[in-house]
């Protein structure tokens, strides 16, 4: 048993929580430039909390490595927010979970590490997941608009967060590269700080001031910032300290099976409406979630 594993278990719960608490936010009008820049900062922040597991001496000829999967990460969370702006939490959370395939690939391209073929089975699953996910009854044609059809939230919100979890997947792959040379006490820290300063780029698209935003969705939005930093923390900090970037992202898919459960059965607690969409609709989903789970089961048993 790889005990290691209970940190993306950990990191896969945190997430939703996260999820839920800014998909909250999102009725406030805070706006996805906002909520990025204030979940960026307090991340930023969280990850100072590693200054002393410590490390060798900084090369700064190299900071171009942790600049690069700064890249990475600011872009998988900008597109996380705006998937999770446009669409439903039961679907852009669970969608994510192809960032396993993409990992898989990843580490053989970047790393040369050989996976097993337990591994591809389960990102093979966590693929077809995807297609129950996306499942939706007919529409009528008057949603058409000329010869073409437009294309549904569905579609927008799966297509957003799959450009996610590509982003995620290298942000992963890069962390296990270089992190042990650089020590999880230099290379998280300074990366998440590169992060924290590309944020600032955020400022003119903002529609209005920090300082605008509504008192009443600060708890949501600082909420929603503190699990999404404990979350990153706790994944990738393990990832840079035992690597097997794979299996990690395997079990940490089963987000998408806690996000449906969460919106069915508590989603109400944040305003979340998802849970009317029908029976037909979230079993489906529903069913995504589970062949996820049963990834996880794979993994567990390789």
């Amino acid at each position: 048993m790889k005990f290691y594993l209970l940190f993306p278990l950990f990191s896969s719960v945190t997430f939703v929580l996260a999820m839920l608490l800014l998909k909250r936010a999102t009725s406030f009008r805070v706006g996805i430039w906002r909520t990025s820049f204030v979940v960026n900062m307090v991340t930023a922040i969280l990850f100072l909390a590693l200054l002393p597991l410590g490390g060798p001496p900084i090369e700064f000829s190299l900071l171009w490595q942790p600049l690069l999967v700064a890249v990475a990460f600011f872009s998988g969370q900008v597109l996380t927010f705006l998937a999770l702006e446009k669409g439903d939490v039961s679907i852009a959370t669970p969608t994510m979970g192809v960032k396993t395939i993409c990992v898989a690939w990843l580490s053989v391209l970047v790393l040369g590490i050989e996976i097993p073929w337990e591994l591809w089975l389960s990102a093979v699953l966590t693929f077809a997941a995807i297609g129950l996910l996306s499942f939706r009854p007919g529409r009528k044609s008057s949603e058409t608009v000329g010869s073409f059809r437009e294309p549904s939230p569905v579609s927008r919100t799966i297509l957003i967060a799959l450009l996610a979890a590509i982003s995620y997947a290298l942000f992963d792959v890069l962390v296990q590269k270089w992190a042990p040379a650089w020590g999880a006490g230099r290379f998280l820290p300074i990366m998440l700080g590169m992060c924290g300063g590309l944020s600032l780029g955020f400022i003119p698209l903002f529609k209005e001031p920090i300082r605008a935003i509504p008192k009443k969705a600060w708890p949501w939005l600082l909420g929603g910032g503190l699990f999404m930093g404990l979350q990153a923390i706790s994944l990738v900090t393990s990832i840079g300290l035992f690597g097997d970037a794979t299996s990690m992202n395997v079990i940490y898919s089963a987000r998408g099976l806690w996000s449906v459960l969460a919106v069915w059965l508590i989603g109400h607690w944040f305003q979340n409406t998802e849970q009317n969409l029908g029976g037909e609709v979230m079993g489906m989903r529903l069913a995504g979630a589970a062949m996820m789970t049963v990834a996880i089961v794979v993994t567990l048993m390789s």
